[in-house]
């Protein structure tokens, strides 16, 4: 399978890409962390790893390690504004439970 990312999400990350002026990409991973065990993370990509999964989006790249792909093959990224409040929402089959808060996840 793989990562699926929705149109208001990769019109976000382009436009962050935009302003950034560098890099080939966004990083999408998961570290410990949290009450649940898991934590997503996102943060930019300049030079991917060799053994990183790396997928096209039209105009910059979505890279994922194993590791991490491991828990996240089959989520769905979406970006979301509601109200005053935006933000990333990962929809991710994977999971098992959440935190209270929603900052953390377990598989």
């Amino acid at each position: 399978m793989a990562i699926l990312m929705t149109e208001p999400a990769k019109q976000h990350i382009a436009k962050q890409m935009e302003g950034r002026g560098k890099g080939m990409g966004i990083r999408v991973g998961v570290k410990t962390a949290g009450c649940s065990g898991l934590s997503y993370v996102l943060e930019f990509v300049d030079t991917p790893a060799a053994e990183d999964k790396v997928f096209d989006q039209g105009g910059f790249n979505l890279v994922v390690d194993p590791k991490s792909f491991l828990y996240l093959d089959g989520t769905e990224l979406d970006f979301v504004k509601e109200g005053l409040n935006e933000g990333f929402q990962f929809k991710n089959p994977n999971m098992k439970s959440a935190c209270g808060c929603g900052e953390s996840f377990h598989v």
